[in-house]
């Protein structure tokens, strides 16, 4: 009885790995076969060098099953104190309509999709995003938006970078910031501007025209709440031929005059009062705003309207070129993921409510505002300003005292400064909130009431916004924003996009480089728990112990799992982690008495962010070069190594390597530039197919960032969210980023922050926790080899009908392998393109095209699909090359078949002309898997040509719309 109730706990604890992971034993028995060996171990064997498995497995506990995995993380998440925060400062508490809540944040139709760069199949999330950038340049009053940006600190980063890009102010180096701008974008743009050898002058905000700059950044209104008109300001640096930037409250913005119509060169900020949750610091949705003339300089995607192949009006990711995949380290940032799932709950919030709805919600904060600040100063209390949005800073002899009694009622205030404390309301205030904080402040007995306060405003009017800055235009005019205020309408219109889009909900998205794998719902469920949703993330240490227990349990598991000795989970992004690992590196030398070290080797198959962080570092880059096999040239890298010695800052590489194999020279890389005196950045791209088997600490390398949003099931949001954790080696561990509202223990005190909360997008950690918590050492490895199995099965299988270009030790792939396209577009003239569009007929996104060889698929299957879903594709795959040998053979012409027309739609399909050289039905349903299935694109083959030639990145004019 014993023996048998231990074997049913044991099935219980392994069922979430059988359910993570795709195929049956069956189907892996099938698979094995195939490749002709006995066990998955064998394969192991085969593929992964002996030199660098792990000795010792994992330690990060068993698996436990759901119901245990979310019991447990809600008793830690009940350790959370849930304060009514009005620390304001950019995070304030908010209403996620329910309809969004449900239907966008907690539906994998908008949560699993990846970035839109097959755009045919992503046209109503491109949609959303074409409406938050229309908000935003509504809002703004500026000509160019961006489909968002990491959070509102990185994003004034960014501004900085352009402005120095721009500028005409050539010999100027340094950047002003006034002293009343958020402490924590101080705190980023700082660290920003010591990695680009740039000046940072922190003054009174008058003071910006008394030195030589080449850009200044204005907070609007004031993290103290100040309501200033910056006219004057803005063209005093404009004078100097700097770029005047600003920090603007989004919601402010539907009171406040446009700081575009103010004079200011680029308008940004978070959008995450717009009905998303503070989830203590992130994810949120960062706007961005310039002039149309500095769109080539624009960081960050951009929406924009073009045409499709009928002629239709369809909508694609603007001027790619500027992207860091092309431009490497002359693009403009190393931006790769956006925040695309926030941002469309944040266009939703602004289409929900419409323009009436949002200056209702904004007039409402104000009032509130003013109740408050008319019943203080009443009483005799002092106000720091006389003018306000949402904010209001007291001046106070008393202050530990309010502050104190503040916390007893669960409450908190921003303390951040001596003799002050600040108090933000916002959409969740109530008139009772106004009561209590009337009692807070003044204590029982005050006779104050808020109803008389607030009759006495109304009679006689507000002064707290100057009459100067009231804003007299209208916005959000389009009628995407005035069409769907009925919870019926909105609910539509959200499943009206959401059916236009591909997600892996609908099928396997095999992008090589990018492990779409499966993100589970149990995964997904805490993230709009209260308890994590809900808090501020500058709130008291000892009101998020909940976040934590969960934050260290999460670092212990990836220190295992990594091999180093310390984690960062600041970066919220892949890109942020490997610019923070790039400080840590650089950070490290200088502490050495080796600030010369400024030389980073990059193999010339690395990802394009790599490069783009170096420059971001101000790292010289030197290629190294690949041989023909894909591996990074030995020779070639001793070469260099040697010949920049003295200079030698660190190497960043990829392993598996970007090609899809396990080089076996991995270990001597390491040990040359160790030799040479640099360090080893090993990017985390592909730690899918290392978890459990071996590790980049193991391996040798000095640092990692981690893509959580890969490896450890975050799921993509469509382009993003994503977290980008560092590991480091004990001897990086203190140049880690700190924080300068919230430190972070184990960092030096003064490193600086590379993003605006302490912990990054802390909310979505959860996910990752669960993965590791419900997969357990034993699963983690499962699905390492799993994704091995998987990826040499379908290399094995898709072998027998196209050209595999790279393999390992025994012909083996890594998680990915390589389709070369090339010898069959020589001989048909069809593209790698037209290939890719025409998989979207079969029902799947496209793999990586062009990436990292030009005519070229690479194909992830990821541990998460069956091999049913595997053999799906294989067939779609091996379609598409008979379709092929008909262009080659004669029988369809080259302007004349499927591949070229590719996408069809649905109107396409059913037209009254079809002049084509094949059936209609075959167009639709090429195999009949695919009627089984059908997921019809919405518009047909995009003019990419035509959308940046007519560069629109706001919803179409009204007439438009209309016809």
């Amino acid at each position: 009885m014993s023996n048998a109730k231990s074997l049913e706990e044991l099935e219980q604890k392994q069922d979430f790995i059988r359910r993570h992971i795709g195929p049956s034993p069956a189907q892996v028995s099938d698979m094995l076969s195939a490749l002709e060996v006995s066990s998955v171990q064998e394969l192991i064997d085969q593929t992964v060098p002996a030199s660098i498995r792990l000795e010792q497995p994992l330690t990060v506990g068993e698996s436990r099953t759901e119901v245990e995995t979310l019991s447990y993380l809600k008793s830690v998440a009940s350790k959370n104190k849930v304060f009514k925060s009005y620390i304001g400062q950019g995070y304030h508490p908010t209403n996620v309509p329910h309809v969004i809540l449900r239907n966008v944040l907690e539906n994998p139709g908008w949560y699993t999709a990846y970035t839109p760069y097959q755009p045919e199949i992503a046209q109503g999330r491109l949609e959303s995003l074409l409406n938050f950038q229309t908000m935003t340049l509504d809002l703004t009053g500026l000509d160019l938006a961006s489909a968002s940006l990491l959070d509102e600190s990185t994003a004034a980063a960014e501004a900085m970078g352009l402005a120095k890009r721009v500028s005409k102010a050539k010999k100027a180096n340094a950047f002003f910031i006034a002293d009343d701008v958020h402490t924590q974008t101080i705190d980023v743009v700082t660290t920003r501007a010591e990695q680009f050898g740039f000046e940072i002058i922190v003054g009174k905000a008058e003071d910006a025209v008394n030195h030589d700059i080449f850009g200044a950044l204005f907070q609007y209104p004031t993290t103290s709440g100040e309501v200033v008109d910056i006219t004057d300001l803005i063209a005093g640096v404009q004078s100097k031929k700097a770029i005047a930037c600003v920090a603007a409250d989004i919601m402010s913005l539907l009171l406040l005059k446009a700081p575009g119509k103010l004079g200011a060169d680029v308008v940004l900020g978070s959008a995450q009062r717009f009905g998303v949750p503070m989830g203590y610091g992130g994810p949120h949705a960062a706007f961005f705003a310039t002039r149309d003339a500095y769109k080539r300089s624009l960081p960050g995607r951009i929406i924009g309207v073009s045409k499709d192949r009928l002629g239709n009006d369809a909508l694609r990711m603007a001027m790619q070129t500027r992207e860091q995949h092309i431009r490497r380290d002359k693009a403009n940032s190393n931006i790769c993921t956006a925040q695309v799932l926030l941002a469309n709950m944040a266009a939703f919030y602004a289409v929900y409510h419409g323009p009436q709805g949002l200056k209702t919600i904004a007039q409402r904060i104000h009032r509130f505002a003013d109740i408050l600040a008319s019943g203080l100063k009443a009483k005799g209390i002092a106000l720091k300003h006389n003018t306000w949005f949402d904010t209001l800073t007291v001046v106070s002899d008393n202050k530990n005292d309010v502050t104190a009694r503040a916390i007893a009622k669960g409450v908190n205030f921003a303390t951040n400064h001596e003799g002050e404390y600040s108090i933000s309301v916002s959409e969740t205030t109530t008139r009772a909130d106004i009561a209590e904080l009337f009692d807070i402040i003044l204590g029982e007995g005050h006779g104050l009431s808020v109803d008389a306060i607030a009759a006495d405003v109304e009679a006689n009017g507000s002064e707290s916004i100057p009459a100067s800055l009231v804003r007299d235009d209208e916005v959000l005019t389009h009628p995407n924003f005035n069409s769907y205020h009925s919870e019926t309408d909105m609910l539509r219109y959200i499943k009206r996009l959401e059916s236009k889009d591909l997600s892996l909900n609908h099928s396997m998205i095999s992008l090589g480089s990018c492990t779409m794998k499966l993100n589970a719902t149990a995964e997904m469920i805490p993230i709009t728990w209260p308890e994590f949703a809900n808090l501020h993330p500058f709130c008291p240490l000892d009101q998020a112990e909940g976040y934590q227990i969960m934050i260290g349990e999460l670092h212990d598991w990836l220190v295992n799992i990594t091999g180093y000795d310390a984690v960062s989970l600041q970066p919220n992004s892949g890109a942020q982690g490997e610019y923070a690992g790039l400080i840590a590196i650089r950070k490290y030398h200088e502490s050495r008495g080796d600030a010369h070290r400024n030389v980073c080797l990059i193999p010339s198959s690395a990802h394009g962010t790599n490069p783009a962080s170096a420059q971001m570092a101000s790292m010289k880059i030197v290629v190294v070069n690949c041989d023909k096999n894909g591996n990074v040239d030995m020779a070639d890298l001793k070469a260099k190594a040697e010949e920049v010695a003295e200079n030698l800052s660190c190497i960043m590489i990829t392993y598996p390597s970007t090609h899809g194999v396990y080089e076996e020279t991995i270990r001597e890389i390491c040990d040359i530039i160790h030799e040479h005196g640099g360090q080893v950045y090993m990017d985390g791209a592909n730690m899918n197919a290392q978890v459990g088997v071996t590790s980049p600490g193991f391996i040798g390398s000095d640092v990692s960032h981690l893509n959580l949003h890969k490896t450890f099931c975050i799921p993509h949001g469509g382009g993003g969210p994503g977290v980008g954790p560092i590991g480091v080696k004990s001897h990086l561990a203190p140049f880690m980023p700190n924080h300068s509202v919230i430190n972070v223990p184990g960092t030096n005190i003064g490193n600086g922050a590379v993003s605006a909360a302490p912990y990054g997008s802390a909310a979505i950690l959860p996910i990752s926790w669960a993965y590791i918590t419900m997969m357990g050492s034993e699963g983690l490895k499962q699905a390492t080899e799993m994704a091995i199995v998987n990826a040499n099965y379908l290399t094995h299988e898709l072998s027998k009908h196209f050209p595999i270009l790279y393999r390992g030790r025994n012909n083996r792939v890594a998680h990915e392998c390589i389709v070369d396209l090339r010898p069959l577009k020589e001989q048909s003239g069809i593209t790698e393109m037209d290939v890719a569009k025409r998989l979207q007929d079969y029902g799947f996104h496209s793999p990586t095209m062009s990436f990292p060889v030009a005519g070229t698929l690479m194909i992830e299957p990821t541990e998460s699909e069956s091999k049913g879903e595997i053999d799906r594709f294989i067939e779609a795959m091996v379609s598409i090359k008979g379709e092929i040998e008909k262009v080659i053979s004669g029988e369809w012409s080259i302007e004349n078949n499927p591949l070229v027309f590719a996408p069809h739609t649905q109107g396409d399909v059913l037209g009254n002309e079809w002049d084509r050289a094949y059936d209609r039905f075959y167009a639709a349903f090429p195999v009949p898997a695919v009627a089984k299935n059908k997921f019809w694109p919405t518009v047909t083959r995009i003019d990419d040509v035509y959308g940046d030639r007519n560069l629109v990145c706001s919803c179409p004019a009204v007439e438009t719309y209309r016809d």
